[in-house]
């Protein structure tokens, strides 16, 4: 099998779509799924991000980012935690809810947990409705290929949107033993390619590709009637998704490779932070001006 990128190329919207696009359009609804699946006939390409609480989310939906993610990547950056598997359905129902609250026209996903719907469809289904119901998310994501099929296909059939996730899956870094990219060799990819058409197939209307190399996800992309998001998979993908701490440089220490920061924002927060503590131990906060007589 070989992976060369095709020289066809998605048309790129026409001035008629623009006032559509998921990004800079004019629409002040919710987005839909039947918008996304629109971006993906006109081949728009869109952006994702990550948001945990009310406040980021309203600054991500202002600024016009169309999805965002409750994702379970939380546990890496917002609760503490060492990776994504202690995250709990009752943590993530609780922030998703924070995030369609400080919404209006995002689309919000938010993510099944570990352990919310290994065991079965009726796990998932019982998962997913409570995110629905007690968070108000529009669509949920789960991880897994092949092995997820059953209970994606139970989802969409109770009227759950389902946006899918192959490739490197964190809740799955204990069996995979880290953070490595995946779908390289022949079998690798083969099995990558077939669990990707297994959840379109069992209705999903988007999958994430994460850590899957750049000519495989083109593939992918070309072989699919649904959006690929990309998160270090390349260019080629419909739409691409970053952490928002990682994106904003919020994170500390390293970040993957795949990243790009846009913003310095734990240098400016932190200089905020010493700027308010020199004001109050010298005595210059609070100034006349900050008190009431």
């Amino acid at each position: 099998m070989t992976h060369a990128v095709s020289a066809a190329q998605p048309p790129a919207p026409s001035a008629s779509d623009s006032s559509k696009a998921l990004y800079g359009g004019k629409g002040t609804r919710r987005i839909t799924v039947r918008d996304i699946a629109a971006a993906k006939e006109r081949g728009e390409k869109w952006p994702m991000l990550t948001a945990y609480d009310a406040m980021t989310a309203s600054v991500f939906d202002e600024a016009g980012i169309p999805v965002l993610l409750v994702g379970d990547s939380m546990g890496n950056c917002h609760l503490g935690y060492d990776s994504t598997v202690p995250v709990t359905l009752d943590e993530m129902t609780m922030l998703s809810a924070a995030v369609v609250r400080g919404t209006k026209r995002a689309m919000v996903i938010g993510d099944l947990p570990f352990g919310s719907y290994q065991e079965g469809p009726t796990q998932a289904l019982r998962s997913a409705t409570r995110l629905l119901k007690e968070a108000g998310v529009g669509a949920v994501k789960l991880e897994g290929g092949e092995r997820s099929a059953h209970q994606i296909e139970l989802l969409v059939q109770a009227g759950i949107p389902v946006m899918a996730h192959v490739g490197l899956t964190p809740q799955s870094v204990n069996a995979f033993g880290g953070y490595t990219v995946q779908g390289r060799g022949e079998e690798a990819a083969q099995q990558l390619l077939r669990d990707a058409k297994a959840v379109q197939d069992a209705g999903a209307f988007a999958v994430v590709l994460e850590l899957v190399p750049a000519e495989l996800a083109a593939e992918v992309t070309r072989s699919l009637h649904i959006p690929t998001v990309g998160i270090g998979a390349g260019a080629e993908c419909d739409a691409q998704v970053l952490v928002w701490t990682d994106m904003a440089g919020m994170t500390g220490g390293r970040v993957p490779r795949f990243v790009k920061q846009y913003a310095a924002l734990r240098e400016t927060l932190g200089g905020a932070a010493k700027a308010f503590a020199e004001d109050v131990t010298g005595g210059a906060y609070p100034a006349a001006e900050h008190s009431f007589h």
